[in-house]
């Protein structure tokens, strides 16, 4: 079976979406499949739904609703397979002017895909009671997640000894590095040190990052990188002890489900559909925005190496139950024959 994907440019980006497409596309075709990607980085062109052939599956991601919203019937008449990782509107910190007009396009074309893919169950049911999708014609496609050796963290260190932070995502609003970073600050009688590593994906938040650590005072302790990939990425991983993420919204949440894979404890904020990820056995999660209760959350894990090594451990035997991505290129084959 061959498939084109329509997706927003950049592809080759250090984000979880494009990270989601860049494998499950490896996956499908090394079980055989044939891909074409057309990456929209302004309005598509009329004749787009014309040039793909007899029996292509065409997948039109949501974050190209935008780009495409022209040719978007007749991709729709063609058959097409909407993907939607969060609806573009539910973004946190979108201007309202904005968050409104977007919304109004996915109201508007959504329910004509007699086929909608959800990243996870959170999303799909938001999608049926709030932009009118019917629930019958949405499936879940949850991320793969890669098995991993396990993190080996030593329960055995005394209490007090210094534990390493990773948080991996975007420098962007929703993912709510400001409030990680106003929490740890609350811990300064504990011995932490944090990396903090994500694409800027907006710069003058990025910026506000950097101002806030130098105001709270913990610039000594945290280490500032861009997007992490290839060796570095696993370095930072081997580093860490502790996983953190004060997400405001999330999809699914794929670094927290590779945090776990790895068998590290997470600390997160129950954002969109990532408190559904995590087991209580296997981290914390406090409330969205609540600095102070993710603080008092993470405050026996950064203390206590043992409760991260028992914590860890239950993260990784749950996440070795998570599907991997040949197991979704194969759920996704089944959803476009069907």
């Amino acid at each position: 079976m061959r498939l084109a994907l329509i997706t927003a440019a950049p592809f080759e980006t250090v984000t979880g979406a494009s990270f989601y497409h860049r494998r499950l596309l490896t996956a499908w075709r090394d079980m055989g499949g044939e891909a074409d990607i057309v990456a929209l980085d302004g309005p598509a062109a009329p004749d787009l739904a014309s040039r793909f052939g007899h029996g292509e599956m065409i997948i039109v991601e949501g974050a190209a609703f935008e780009s495409a919203e022209a040719v978007i019937p007749a991709l729709q008449a063609r058959g097409a397979v909407a993907l939607v990782h969060h609806p573009t509107a539910l973004e946190p910190g979108t201007p309202e002017p904005r968050r409104r007009r977007l919304k109004s396009l996915e109201l508007a074309v959504l329910p004509g895909f007699g086929r909608v893919v959800a990243a996870s169950e959170p999303i799909a049911d938001r999608l049926s009671s709030e932009f009118g999708v019917i629930r019958e014609r949405l499936h879940v496609l949850v991320p793969g997640t890669d098995q991993q050796p396990r993190r080996a963290i030593d329960p055995n260190r005394p209490d007090g000894t210094q534990c390493t932070i990773l948080s991996l995502g975007t420098l962007s609003y929703r993912k709510g590095h400001d409030i990680l970073l106003r929490a740890l600050a609350t811990l300064a009688d504990l011995d932490w040190r944090l990396i903090l590593a994500g694409e800027p994906r907006d710069p003058a938040y990025a910026a506000e990052l950097d101002t806030l650590v130098t105001t709270l005072g913990i610039a000594a302790r945290v280490d500032r990188r861009g997007a992490l990939e290839g060796e570095a990425l696993e370095r930072a991983w081997a580093d860490a002890e502790l996983f953190a993420l004060a997400t405001r919204f999330e999809g699914f949440g794929m670094a927290i489900a590779e945090a776990m894979a790895r068998g590290l404890p997470v600390a997160i904020t129950d954002g969109g559909a990532a408190g559904s990820l995590v087991p209580p056995a296997a981290g914390v999660v406090a409330p969205v925005d609540d600095a102070t209760q993710l603080a008092k959350a993470m405050r026996r894990l950064i203390f206590s190496p043992s409760l991260r090594a028992d914590m860890g451990g239950h993260a990784w035997t749950h996440a070795r139950s998570l599907p991997g991505w040949p197991d979704q290129a194969r759920a996704l084959r089944d959803i476009l024959r069907g």
